[in-house]
């Protein structure tokens, strides 16, 4: 198997800690405090890395914070390429409530990048390219990048027969996929509603929005991600439908990227879409139950495997409603492992 590389353009030092209650004025007092690498392709690769799958990951990073990225995944021993910028790296924090199980989330814009700075990870994709099978662009676009940046990618990675993932949103996902040729898509369930630019309340309008997007061209196959309610995908045989993996939630943070880190896995060991999709399922659900963000590994990701059966294609229009179940997280919260 080639290396799978993946693709940072606005990484982060991720740091997340524990409060009794998170309150206004007050000093706040934090216990389990870490800093760990952050960033959409970032946290693919670390993934990746633990489910012994090589991997190259390419990001922009700058200042001391950059440093301090690049240094984390030194130890970790990640094969990379940094490629430094000007701006200074952001720093996200995520901080867990422990009276109520909630997870407050502060996630910075992340600096302005230069072009050069974007030609030059275009450049460190190229010099790559040729070792590797799939591309995974990953996470936003950084304040300076063009929303077509990820179409060129796109494009590139076609002409040179590789396959190009993307996990993105806004401007950058609808652009890449009104340009059509990506292999993978995996939008959240609000980043369909943004693409198809309506409400999708049900199942069904989830399953036919992502039909749409792939019978348009714009990927060969649609993996959504709707967090306690499951996962859809969708390719040339049909759209299907697998519930969560009903596991104790720690935290939410990372679960996406562990879910597209083993579907490119299994798709990459040429496994079947079906088998890749539930390894998929297993990770993110691998990913809720620890603290750390992007720890989904294969111990914990075999043992939700058997809480993923493969519903059979089913003509969705016949289904019951699908009413989203807003209340799941918080009912798992309660009994979250320590």
């Amino acid at each position: 198997m080639r290396p799978i590389v993946t693709l940072t353009l606005n990484a982060a030092l991720d740091v997340s800690c524990e409060a009794d209650r998170v309150r206004p004025t007050d000093k706040i007092r934090t216990h389990g405090d870490r800093v760990d690498p952050g960033g959409g392709g970032i946290n693919v690769s670390r993934v990746l890395q633990r489910l012994g799958a090589p991997t190259h990951a390419i990001f922009l990073a700058g200042g001391e914070t950059g440093k301090a990225l690049d240094g984390l995944l030194a130890h970790a021993e990640l094969e990379r390429t940094c490629v430094w910028a000007r701006g200074e790296t952001r720093v996200s924090l995520t901080v867990l409530e422990s009276s109520s199980g909630q997870e407050f989330r502060f996630v910075p814009e992340g600096p302005v990048v230069a072009p050069a700075e974007l030609e030059a990870c275009a450049r460190a994709v190229g010099d790559h390219a040729n070792q590797s099978d799939y591309l995974v662009a990953s996470g936003s676009l950084p304040r300076g990048a063009p929303d077509d940046f990820y179409v060129r990618l796109c494009a590139a990675t076609r002409a040179r027969g590789g396959r190009f993932v993307l996990d993105s949103s806004g401007p950058e996902l609808k652009a890449t996929l009104a340009g059509g040729g990506a292999f993978l898509v995996k939008p959240s369930r609000g980043e369909l509603e943004e693409a198809a630019g309506r409400p999708l309340p049900r199942l069904a309008d989830l399953a036919a929005a992502a039909k749409a997007l792939r019978d348009g061209g714009g990927a060969e196959l649609v993996a959504v991600t709707m967090g306690p309610d499951g996962a859809l995908l969708a390719d040339a045989q049909g759209e299907r439908f697998l519930p969560a993996v009903p596991v104790p939630a720690v935290s939410a943070v990372g679960a996406g990227d562990s879910f597209l880190a083993a579907m490119v896995n299994g798709l990459a060991n040429g496994r079947s879409n079906d088998e890749s999709f539930r390894r998929a399922v297993a990770a993110g659900a691998a990913a809720v139950i620890c603290p750390a963000r992007g720890c989904a590994g294969p111990r914990t990701s075999t043992g939700c495997c058997g809480w993923c059966p493969i519903r059979n294609r089913s003509p969705f229009n016949r289904l019951k409603p699908f009413a989203f179940s807003c209340g799941v997280m918080t009912a798992l919260s309660g009994s979250r492992a320590r």
